[in-house]
């Protein structure tokens, strides 16, 4: 036997060796899981599948209802079949791994045999971790949640609907909830003067607790009460309706390709009622290259089985990162980040960047953060260079972007989302948020209103955003030593 032939002949039994050692990983490979990723997949989607079940009827029980059974065991097994579909998933990422780890090795020596150990795959294992838990989470929210109102038969009280949800989701606590009932605003936490130079000035004071529940039914108050009273409303009300026909038509068409988007109008609406018609029509209709998946409104959302949509906003930024001046507020974004996810773990959405800017948000968004957020929101300056910086951002930090969110909210049109859609899609999961153009577009002006916060703990606090001019505060001192702040740390700090 020739050299040559020795070798091809032991270069063959090196590959069926391997082949051998991947058809064994194939079949063992949850050998290979640890005990993390095992808990993860236990609970609470399959070991405990029957608990939930017995959860959802032990409730009724207590709050003396009866539960369409049928419906209910239709949806957890619509889940189980999720989980199931998701452990897949997982098991090829596993498999892959391996094959890449077995198929680089060289043998130094004849006899020498493949060892694999669970440290080899710590870091593998932390990605597997975070996959797991958006998905679970993710799909709980697609298969239970939407469809949790068929679980109850007709004639069961809204107030007993919402405490067997609450209970089983426990992502809204029950504090919450019964705060939510209590809650009622306070006239004389109001300060209106016709002192701007628009003509109206409304301020709130009091607790945090209270005025951020004023900002959006404030501004869809005015809103509605303008264009009732300063115009002739049914005119306007046909010429929205004669646009969002337009609408409709263009994306069922094609002409506009968005991707997802939702509708974000509610402060800046034509009117309740007109508001309520695009959420109507829009979630009616399919298109080629959109998909309508909710509104912020929470009501319209309930009502007409839609997801409610929102992210943080910039209050939670400014108050939690600058209501207390012992912080430096050129570490807002680090102080609201790091509260955000104490409270809501691995369920974080989206983060807003442009409170301080987004290169001073990106100081604070590293690898933590970045990973346990689902995406990020545009909200100011040139849309596709933020993007760019966003994307440049996940992969130097080692991140997929392409499993990452973009979404855009910043004056947004079709003809404007279509094209960014268009720019990033392949780069990033994109969406919109699209508000004063889904909910007041007519053949008059829309209102450019805010309602901002100022102060916190009776001192200032400001929005710097990536725009001229989107910022506000009524203390000009105070926005001068912010940029210093943040200055300072951008060439300086960390």
């Amino acid at each position: 036997m020739s050299v040559n032939e020795h070798e091809e002949i032991m270069l063959q039994h090196i590959n069926n060796y391997k082949m051998a050692i991947l058809e064994n990983v194939k079949n063992n490979t949850n050998v290979l899981v640890d005990e993390d990723i095992k808990s993860l997949l236990k609970t609470p989607p399959l070991d405990s599948m029957d608990l939930i079940r017995t959860k959802f009827l032990d409730l009724a029980k207590k709050n003396k209802i009866v539960l369409n059974t049928e419906e209910l065991k239709k949806i957890l097994d619509s889940y189980r079949k999720y989980v199931m579909k998701c452990c897949v998933e997982i098991k090829n990422i596993r498999v892959s791994e391996l094959s890449d780890k077995i198929e680089k090795i060289e043998f130094s020596k004849n006899n020498e045999v493949i060892k694999i150990n669970k440290k080899d795959f710590n870091n593998i294992n932390k990605e597997i971790k975070k996959i797991i838990k958006n998905q679970l989470s993710d799909g709980f929210e697609k298969v239970i949640l939407k469809k949790i109102d068929s679980v109850f038969l007709d004639g069961v009280e809204d107030e007993k609907k919402l405490k067997i949800t609450s209970d089983i989701t426990k992502w809204i606590k029950g504090s919450y909830v019964d705060f939510l009932r209590l809650w009622q605003p306070r006239y004389e936490d109001f300060e209106i003067t016709t002192d701007a130079e628009c003509g109206l000035s409304i301020e709130a004071k009091g607790t945090w607790l209270n005025t951020s529940m004023y900002e959006i039914p404030t501004l869809a108050i005015i809103n509605e009460v303008y264009f009732r009273m300063e115009y002739n409303y049914d005119e306007l009300l046909n010429s929205f309706k004669n646009r969002l026909d337009e609408k409709i038509r263009k994306i069922s068409t094609g002409e506009y390709n968005i991707g997802s988007f939702s509708e974000f109008g509610l402060r800046r609406r034509l009117s309740a009622k007109a508001q309520e018609l695009a959420v109507d029509l829009l979630s009616k209709n399919e298109y080629p290259g959109s998909k309508f998946v909710g509104t912020s409104n929470v009501y319209l959302a309930k009502k007409y089985n839609l997801t409610p949509v929102g992210t943080m906003a910039h209050e939670w930024i400014m108050c939690v990162g600058q209501g207390n001046h012992k912080h430096n507020p050129a570490y807002s974004n680090w102080y609201a980040l790091d509260a955000w996810v104490r409270e809501y773990g691995v369920l974080n959405g989206i983060a807003l960047t442009d409170a301080i800017t987004t290169d001073c948000f990106l100081k604070d968004f590293q690898l933590t953060y970045a990973t346990l957020f689902s995406g990020v929101r545009h909200d100011s300056g040139d849309p596709y260079e933020w993007g760019d910086k966003m994307i440049e951002h996940y992969k130097s930090l080692g991140i997929d972007h392409r499993g990452k969110t973009l979404l855009f909210s910043d004056s947004l049109d079709f003809e404007r989302a279509d094209k960014l859609n268009s720019y990033f899609k392949d780069r990033a999961k994109v969406a919109f948020g699209i508000g004063t153009y889904i909910a007041n577009d007519t053949d008059v002006p829309a209102l450019n209103i805010v309602m901002k916060t100022t102060a916190c703990n009776g001192m200032d606090v400001a929005k710097i955003s990536d725009t001229t001019g989107k910022g506000m505060c009524k203390n000009p001192e105070y926005i001068n030593y912010l940029q210093r702040c943040i200055d300072w740390r951008m060439q300086y700090g960390r």
